[in-house]
């Protein structure tokens, strides 16, 4: 995987994610929460993957300039599919979705929001997991499918306290062995630490006790891992199935839709290996059309879940039709 100063620096920048860090500090600082009264009902959604419960997680959104978001397409290419999809053509919301899965009794957590640690109209993830009548205590295993901060900062709070104290903690082994190398961290330059930094304040206190897996290995029951490498060194997507049904997740491996469902050879700038982080999206896309599988992102909007087709060069995402039966 070839890395280079600007994209670990890139990364590093969301690994990291301190409040009023690069990452965050975007647009977000001239974007105020909402006032008291305006506030959505709690953003959770649940449905169901064959016998399984799954529940996607809000933890709200940052705005961040699409100029300079994707590094290998002309601006107005951009905000030409920006404004195709009716959005935005000077700023794209940056939306934060983990996943809750019960299976029987088991709670099992993927990827846990920013914590306390990001812009101000983020952090809702505790919140909206609680009104989902969830309690961190019950959480049996929490899965990390790469280490940036808007991904592990929810793992701990900003004085240290651990938010899941009897949960297992498990993570990609090529995703751990980037980001805790000390060797590695002591070769970047100033500016490109924070990512390994972060990752030293969340897993540091529990580093003996946190659980490596591979690609194409269970890791909880039904839940698969699948090599998704290209945003990170050992960025992971899962496959959850339950009798017929399957939810591929997706993780990083697209962000917006309208953006890189429609464009999948765009490079977005947090993509540390662009060649690699392309090749993975199309083949990862390319697999839920041809399969039909339902698929949940990260950073889609609210609820993230839906389904890919085919579409010219490109795919195109469709949405799940709400529903108030689960």
């Amino acid at each position: 995987m070839s890395i280079t100063r600007r994209t670990v620096l890139a990364s590093t920048a969301l690994a990291a994610a301190p409040i009023g860090g690069p990452a965050l500090a975007q647009t977000a600082a001239s974007t105020p929460a909402p006032a008291a009264g305006s506030r959505q009902a709690p953003g959770f959604y649940r449905y169901k993957v064959g016998n399984i419960e799954v529940t996607a997680i809000n933890d709200g959104s940052a705005p961040r300039p699409l100029e300079g978001f994707i590094r290998n397409a002309e601006l107005s290419a951009v905000q030409q599919a920006a404004n195709e999809a009716f959005l935005p053509q000077t700023t794209i919301q940056n939306t934060f979705n983990g996943l809750v899965i019960k299976d029987g009794n088991r709670l099992t957590v993927i990827d846990t929001g920013n914590g306390d640690m990001g812009a101000p109209t983020t952090g809702r993830w505790m919140e909206n997991f609680r009104a989902a009548g969830f309690d961190p205590a019950q959480v049996n295993t929490v899965v990390i499918s790469h280490f940036h901060g808007d991904h592990i900062n929810g793992l701990r709070r900003k004085d240290g306290t651990a938010v899941f104290p009897t949960a297992e903690v498990m993570v990609p082994a090529a995703e751990w062995a980037f980001w805790m190398d000390d060797a590695r961290m002591n070769q970047a330059p100033e500016g490109a630490r924070g990512g390994f930094q972060g990752a030293r304040r969340v897993f540091g206190p529990i580093a003996n006790d946190v659980k490596r897996f591979e690609a194409d290995k269970e890791v909880v029951p039904g839940l698969t891992s699948i090599a998704a490498y290209g945003h990170s060194p050992g960025h992971t997507a899962f496959m959850l199935s339950s009798g017929s049904g399957r939810l591929l997740i997706l993780s990083d491996t697209a962000n917006h839709p309208a953006l890189f469902v429609r464009n999948p050879d765009w490079s977005a700038v947090f993509d540390m290996d662009a060649d690699q982080a392309r090749a993975t999206r199309r083949r990862m896309l390319d697999m839920a059309a041809s399969e039909r599988a339902q698929v949940a992102f990260y950073h889609a909007p609210f609820p993230a879940t839906g389904h890919i087709a085919k579409d010219g060069n490109g795919f195109r995402f469709v949405p799940v039709q709400w529903s108030s039966a689960v």
